[in-house]
């Protein structure tokens, strides 16, 4: 069930409505409750008992729910943002500590109560702060402490020098289990976030291996088919053109027959980067299966891609594949398709395919332009056989 809108609305002004400021706020407003209701318990003591100043403890209460109304108020007021720690955790909690300190002396024969408040301070910060920052926040209680104890023992006539020395070690028991504890804790913050860094990775390699092909680094067909799915959406709704070519790398099968799988292997790695050589940025590449490639091209025109496709036929026929028995050379066959209004990216694609096949038919070594109504032009020059 949905809380009321007037309950909503006012956890907005009280919270604010983003979602991070929302979390510091609570967390500021939890400190603020738990300062209040040691303050609270303070006064009480004072109340009832004879020895302690009622004056001085409810400057006390009044300066220690104060010192967090203010940064309560600054946290909400998103002024902290800017800041390396906008939840303001060391402010807090060495505005408490202190506040702890001065209670202990204050106390009177009730400052056996403030140690349990020192842990719940401690114990606040532990998820905000680093492994320095709670040693340091541990060194500085504990100074806070000795400072407080000595004073009490110096000032407080009715002291026992064994029930001081009862608080004093509490206070150091109390300090060090929190600091121990907050140190765990730290360590296994740091395990869980080495193992969150190594599944972020892991999962990356996997999207790698989902998406990319292992020899060429080329995108691979399904995520070619994402992409061209992708861009086909943007072209209906900005009007940008978006160009499809099939390229098929000539006579393959032999090289891998008469050379080997190895140098079938260099001779797609070599092709692949030749391409990418050629074409721009915003031109994507995808080995589509075997030798044969798509080259995705958006903004251009039909004459620029084929004088491009040109440029990358003849860079393919200059390339020298080194192997043992000498130097391999290859050549491209190109089908070249623009998407259509209210054409399927299969059917363009088909279309390139189409070109592609009457590239091959009329001797290979060459690219064809697969118009939308006319038959397929050609251009380039016939292999050798």
């Amino acid at each position: 069930m949905r809380p009321p809108v007037r309950w909503q609305r006012l956890k907005d002004v009280i919270l604010s409505t983003d979602p991070r400021r929302r979390t510091l706020v609570g967390m500021a407003l939890l400190a603020l409750t738990l300062m209040a209701g040691s303050a609270g318990v303070m006064l009480l003591v004072a109340h009832s008992s004879t020895s302690v100043d009622q004056t001085a403890v409810q400057w006390w209460a009044a300066l220690s729910v104060g010192g967090l109304v203010v940064m309560t108020a600054f946290i909400r007021s998103g002024e902290t943002a800017r800041l390396r720690d906008p939840s303001l955790t060391i402010p807090q909690m060495v505005w408490t500590i202190t506040s702890g300190a001065v209670a202990y002396v204050l106390a009177g024969d009730a400052r056996g109560l403030v140690p349990s408040v020192l842990a719940m301070i401690l114990f606040f910060g532990t998820f905000g702060l680093t492994v320095a920052e709670v040693i340091g926040i541990g060194v500085y209680a504990l100074l806070a402490f000795a400072s407080a104890i000595g004073v009490s023992s110096r000032f407080n006539a009715n002291a026992s020098g064994y029930l001081d020395t009862a608080y004093a070690l509490m206070v150091l028991i109390v300090l060090s289990g929190c600091i121990a504890l907050n140190l765990r804790i730290q360590r296994i913050r740091a395990k869980l976030q080495q193992q969150r860094e190594a599944l972020a990775q892991a999962l990356e390699v996997n999207r790698e291996l989902a998406t990319r092909d292992e020899l060429t680094g080329l995108i691979n067909r399904r995520a070619m088919l994402d992409l061209m799915a992708l861009e086909h959406r943007r072209s209906l709704r900005s009007g940008r053109p978006m160009l499809l070519a099939q390229l098929d790398i000539d006579h393959f099968k032999p090289i891998n027959d008469q050379h080997g799988h190895a140098a079938g292997d260099r001779a797609l790695q070599a092709f692949a980067g030749t391409v990418r050589a050629s074409v721009r940025d915003t031109d994507v590449l995808a080995r589509w299966g075997g030798e044969e490639f798509v080259l995705m091209l958006t903004d251009t025109s039909t004459d620029h891609a084929r004088e491009l496709l040109e440029r990358i036929r003849q860079a393919v026929q200059a390339l020298e594949i080194a192997h043992s028995a000498g130097s391999l050379q290859l050549t491209v066959s190109i089908g070249l398709a623009q998407h259509l209004p209210g054409d399927t990216v299969e059917h363009t694609l088909e279309r390139a395919d189409q070109a592609l096949y009457h590239a091959k038919a009329l001797g290979r070594n060459r690219v064809v332009v697969a118009p939308a109504t006319h038959r397929p032009v050609a251009s380039g020059t016939s292999a050798r056989a």
